[in-house]
């Protein structure tokens, strides 16, 4: 990766991976682009560029003009925003990464976008969810995501295009607040925790879904974008995984550092019906396998340091 352009680089992965790839590859080859602009570090840190990823001709426009020579693609409607507009998010999620796709064929770009343990449905073996298993999603996301990798394994397939990705668990970040996801409780409860000492949780007791620091998603990314392609076999949807946590374990967690803190419930029976829909836990051996992927951070490291970085 020489010259990288980054959609969707002001939301939840994007904001943090550029600035590391900036940090590793230089400022001035990392472009971000996103549908807006903000006062921040993405911005005004290195080339930026404003894009609405269902312009094929502006994407291609600014890839070209930049002699980019790697697309990674991030631009997409999270879970629960996507239940609630299922064709903005098709139109969108499926949009987007077709322009991406082609703009990566034509210029013989290398390419990366996340899939989403949301590929995985009720069918799906629910603990120690296989590398190669069953994927019937019964949510807009989850089809997006599905549809997402078996556009990725075609245009490998049938033009060559160097693809690769990620099954994403749910990512925990002190840099970026909630953005629509199911997962993002397990982001939302540690920001409460520091504002008011309690936190009432839309996702229920005893509901398991695999999760990730952010530190080791970024590593992941990039680890996985440097490996020797002779050596990967699910070029489009690794399975990583830290942690399979639910929110009575990381309020216990929290309690080591806030012993007042309070946990109750409101359930919200969208976003739990899309966790239930979901793995508890998910097999990474092929990751590990295949490119060496190994997370460095499990829940009471990435607890203590979410809550030392947002004191802060």
């Amino acid at each position: 990766m020489k010259k990288i352009l980054v959609t969707g680089a002001l939301g939840q992965i994007g904001s943090e991976l550029v600035i590391k790839m900036r940090g590793i590859y230089g400022k001035d080859n990392v472009i971000a682009t996103d549908i807006r602009e903000i006062d921040c570090e993405v911005v005004t840190g290195g080339p930026f560029e404003i894009l609405d990823v269902t312009n094929a001709e502006k994407m291609m426009e600014i890839a070209k003009r930049h002699e980019v020579d790697t697309i990674i693609h991030l631009a997409a409607l999270l879970s629960a925003t996507a239940e609630a507009q299922p064709l903005l998010a098709w139109n969108l999620n499926m949009g987007g990464i077709v322009n991406a796709l082609e703009v990566a064929r034509e210029l013989d770009c290398k390419f990366f976008t996340p899939s989403s343990i949301g590929a995985f449905g009720p069918s799906t073996p629910k603990d120690h969810t296989p590398q190669d298993t069953i994927q019937r999603p019964t949510t807009m996301y989850g089809v997006n995501k599905v549809s997402g990798e078996l556009l990725c394994d075609y245009y490998y397939n049938k033009f060559g295009v160097d693809t690769r990705g990620l099954r994403f668990p749910g990512l925990i970040s002190y840099a970026t607040p909630p953005g629509g996801g199911t997962t993002d409780y397990a982001v939302d409860i540690y920001y409460k925790a520091i504002e008011n000492g309690s936190y009432t949780s839309y996702i229920d007791k005893g509901t398991y879904m695999d999760m990730m620091y952010m530190p080791d998603a970024l590593n992941a990314i990039i680890n996985l974008m440097e490996a020797d392609p002779t050596k990967l076999k699910h070029r489009n949807s690794f399975n990583v995984t830290a942690m399979s946590i639910e929110p009575e374990m990381v309020a216990a967690e929290i309690r080591k550092h806030i012993p007042d803190f309070k946990l109750d419930y409101d359930v919200d029976p969208v976003r739990q019906g899309i966790a239930d829909s979901w793995p508890n836990s998910i097999d990474a051996s092929a990751a590990s396998e295949e490119w060496g992927f190994k997370a460095e951070y499990d829940l009471a490291r990435m607890t203590e340091d979410m809550l030392e970085k947002l004191k802060k």
